[in-house]
């Protein structure tokens, strides 16, 4: 009984230290002095149709996860993507790769650029529905790899 009686107070200071304001981190710095940029749609230089829409949709969610999405700088630029199949004993694998270049600019300048690329491999299903749903799932996983790694670069 005693433990439930306490459970409002301990309930209350969660509360209130949650909403304190604390940080562990001064937020992200991003080349050329902002602490935030927008994200253009990015250049779709593949045959998949939705890799440029994917990749700019990882980078706004990495940049809000980091507190760092709105005015300041501006980041744009290309998706492409490529890959293989292997038969294995298993069946049939495929790689998908990912590369994206991409530009950090504020006022026209160009601050920074970077060219990440990242490759993954998936099992092409037993038709064609469900290896372009595996694709898919693996390119989605891929831009947020993506996007992480450029935010970084882009990072002071």
């Amino acid at each position: 009984m005693r433990r439930l009686a306490a459970l409002p107070t301990v309930l209350a200071t969660a509360l209130w230290l949650s909403g304190c304001g604390y940080a562990t981190s001064a937020g992200l710095r991003l080349r050329g002095g902002t602490g935030h940029a927008t994200v253009r749609p990015f250049e779709n230089g593949s045959s998949d149709p939705a890799v440029g829409a994917e990749v700019a949709a990882a980078l706004r969610e990495e940049l809000a996860r980091r507190g760092a999405e709105g005015e300041g700088a501006l980041i744009e630029g290309v998706a492409r993507t490529g890959g293989s199949a292997a038969t294995l004993s298993g069946g049939v694998t495929a790689r998908v790769v990912l590369e994206v270049r991409a530009t950090l600019s504020r006022d026209g300048q160009v601050l920074a650029e970077r060219t990440v690329r990242r490759e993954a491999d998936y099992l092409a299903g037993a038709d064609a529905l469900e290896g372009e749903a595996r694709r898919a799932q693996a390119l989605h996983r891929l831009a947020g790899e993506v996007a992480r790694a450029l935010v970084d670069g882009f990072e002071e």
